[in-house]
């Protein structure tokens, strides 16, 4: 199993993306946490024929935990639990929910199905975990960290994929 991480600094961000959270944002004003995670999340396992993800209690409640641990320093670093992880950071405090699980999904552009693989020197890790087959339920969770060191995300799915040497679907 691997685990995926981003990082985004508030700046410098391309054109593309910026279009896709400005979109994101003026369709997820006032929708819940959760449904900001998963709507990008299993809009992507539609559009390949997958089931979606389930919200679940017990991940969602672990997701919380740890978030709750990088409040204080808001380090980009894995839990190394008992599930698959996508993590987030970014600088500011202004980050959505919606616009981190667009970013995850924003990976398959570099996910060859045929070879199995990212293109070269790319990070699919986040989009080949949210399509995982077998994952069915996911919790997430946002921090803002402490001192202005920005904004914690992170979505635990159940059961972990990313299994090296498996496809995802």
């Amino acid at each position: 199993m691997q685990h995926s991480e981003m990082k985004i600094s508030g700046v410098g961000i391309c054109h593309g993306v910026v279009v896709v959270f400005l979109l994101l944002l003026s369709t997820t004003q006032g929708s819940s946490l959760t449904s900001q995670f998963l709507s990008p999340q299993n809009a992507a396992r539609a559009a390949i024929g997958l089931r979606p993800l389930v919200w679940n209690a017990r991940t969602a409640s672990y997701a919380q935990w740890y978030a709750n641990q990088r409040r204080k320093d808001c380090a980009l670093r894995h839990s190394n639990g008992p599930y698959g992880e996508n993590i987030f950071w970014g600088s500011g405090n202004v980050w959505k929910a919606a616009q981190a699980a667009a970013l995850w999904v924003s990976e398959r552009k570099w996910y060859d199905y045929r070879s199995n693989s990212c293109a070269g020197g790319e990070e699919c890790g986040h989009y080949t975990q949210i399509v995982w087959s077998r994952s069915k339920r996911v919790g997430c969770a946002m921090v803002v960290c402490d001192g202005g060191r920005g904004v914690f995300m992170i979505c635990n799915y159940d059961p972990p994929g990313n299994y090296i040497g498996e496809r995802p679907y």
